[in-house]
């Protein structure tokens, strides 16, 4: 079960997508599958074909946003964490010496390539609580790796 907190970034985020979705998509792919329809045979017609798919998909996504925005929780991160919770950005190091910098989002708005990990994930709920210092070890599919916490912070660091 996927937790309902967000950050303020990305509530707004899902709320523009769900936008762009209702007012420009849609009416774009109704047009399209209407002007399609005018032409005559729809069972051969691919335009019409992938117009009425298209317009499947973006009812399901925006049932699925509208669904997610009605419970979706907008959580700020603690000015001076002393534990890592949700918000927080953590560096850690591993048993090699690298470093790894995460910030701990909800699962609507997680972004790996971003360093933005769900707070649902392994690694995700591995650091949830944990205080710098602490040796922790992540279970994950690729196998477990052992990480120290080298720093905690409210905002992205430099």
């Amino acid at each position: 079960m996927a937790s309902n907190m967000i950050s303020a970034e990305g509530r707004k985020k899902l709320q523009e997508r769900y936008d762009f979705l209702w007012e420009t998509e849609r009416p774009r792919m109704v047009k399209n599958m209407a002007d399609a329809a005018a032409e005559g045979d729809r069972s051969e017609n691919a335009e019409y074909i992938y117009s009425k798919k298209r317009l499947r998909e973006i009812d399901r996504e925006l049932k699925h946003l509208g669904d997610r925005l009605k419970v979706v929780k907008v959580v700020y991160p603690p000015l001076n964490p002393a534990a890592v919770s949700f918000g927080c950005w953590v560096t850690y190091q591993d048993e090699e010496g690298e470093e790894r910098c995460y910030q701990l989002v909800g699962p609507d708005e997680f972004d790996v390539a971003a360093g933005k990990i769900s707070v649902d994930s392994p690694v995700g709920k591995a650091l949830l609580g944990r205080r710098v210092d602490d040796e922790i070890t992540i279970r994950r599919p690729a196998g477990d790796l052992t990480v120290t916490i080298v720093a905690i912070t409210s905002t992205r660091p430099a």
